[in-house]
């Protein structure tokens, strides 16, 4: 996948020449309060998914991968219902592949599991799923991994059930399986929901270390799932990662004065000391670093120091998910984000985390550099 086939580009912030906005906004004094109804209201693709469709995902030609993985899921979203997918569901199978019989439910795995590396654009097809599946947007949802556990947490178990069952469609990106208890929970909730119909896709990364190992990450979630794997049809997407392909090299980081000259310059900005802002998050619960992010235009951090424990580093990856699914540049001082974990970290059993915070981030990086004005 190309760059530009990642959603469509929207304007971004722009310092104001010759003036000085009012102090910039600060993320360690937001306290943020989201009620559940927001959780719920919230599943939705991401504002950076917003425009995104089959036909606006451009498949690499070298990796032939991609394009049937677009086709398959056309195939999928047709199966659940007809409409936009492409052809009609009378003409087309569940997967694109034979026919099927309108008024009968589509046969074969009610899932899709989309397997590849960083940036190979498995949320781009994940969203535009979501957009091309025949439902009101009430009867479908979208979100992380960690977004539906924290939807678990704050309705409970049987409620969140209660409220996803009326659903055509459940899309989970990121699903992660380094945590025993979370995959245990939302294994069991899948478990429920196909039960009630309810047709699933998610997507997870493969290592870069492990993309020459065939299916290692579809393996390891069709055995965690265990018996709900019966439900999902694993697509492979080879490619690499378009956020860095072609493009310039991440700037270095910048000074303090550039930081803080920018934040003070840039309507919307926040401007904090990265180790306050560390301090911060473990005061926020992750299910609020959205709501921490409202109307932000951009974030500038000063002092960017290697992160201290893996509870931090994990607090960090959400709000890089965050921030990232919102377009917010990030401007920063101190150590470039690919020295933000350690070698240790790298290696350890959430390193596919931070692997994808390190793109993430050098790509918001690559996107404040015009906030400042360098000779």
């Amino acid at each position: 996948m190309s760059p530009s086939s990642s959603a469509s580009a929207t304007p971004g912030p722009t310092p104001i020449a010759g003036t000085t906005a009012a102090a910039p906004l600060s993320l360690c004094a937001r306290e943020p309060h989201v009620p559940a109804e927001r959780l719920v209201a919230e599943m939705v693709p991401p504002p950076r998914f917003d425009s995104v469709r089959f036909s606006t995902y451009i498949p690499d030609p070298n990796q032939p991968s991609q394009s049937e993985a677009v086709r398959v899921l056309e195939g999928f979203a047709a199966g659940l219902g007809g409409g936009n997918g492409g052809a009609s569901p009378a003409r087309r199978g569940f997967f694109g592949l034979g026919r099927s019989k309108a008024p009968k439910p589509p046969a074969g795995p009610r899932g899709v599991y989309l397997d590849g590396g960083y940036g190979v654009g498995k949320t781009h097809l994940l969203a535009s799923l979501w957009h091309a599946t025949p439902a009101e947007p009430e009867r479908k949802a979208f979100g992380t991994f960690v977004e539906l556990t924290n939807l678990v947490g704050a309705l409970g178990f049987q409620q969140t059930v209660r409220t996803l069952s009326g659903h055509r469609l459940l899309c989970i990106d990121e699903f992660e399986l380094d945590d025993p208890g979370d995959t245990v929970l939302v294994s069991s909730l899948l478990a429920r929901l196909v039960e009630a119909g309810v047709a699933l896709a998610a997507t997870s990364n493969t290592l870069p270390g492990k993309l020459g190992e065939g299916r290692f990450a579809a393996a390891d979630f069709l055995r965690e799932i265990q018996g709900l794997s019966a439900h999902f049809r694993a697509l492979r997407i080879d490619g690499e990662d378009y956020r860095h392909r072609g493009l310039p090299e991440a700037p270095a980081p910048y000074s303090d004065e550039q930081v803080a000259r920018a934040a003070r310059a840039t309507e919307g900005a926040s401007l904090d000391a990265f180790p306050a802002l560390l301090d911060h998050l473990a005061r926020v619960h992750p299910s609020r670093y959205g709501a921490l992010t409202d109307d932000l235009k951009a974030v500038c951090l000063t002092g960017v120091q290697a992160v201290p424990d893996q509870s931090t580093a994990l607090r960090l990856v959400v709000l890089a998910d965050r921030l990232y699914d919102r377009e917010v540049p990030v401007l920063a001082s101190g150590l470039p984000f690919d020295r933000l974990f350690s070698e240790e970290m790298l290696k350890g059993g959430y390193r596919k985390k931070y692997f994808r915070a390190i793109s993430r981030l050098t790509a918001l990086a690559r996107d404040a550099a015009r906030l400042v004005d360098t000779p």
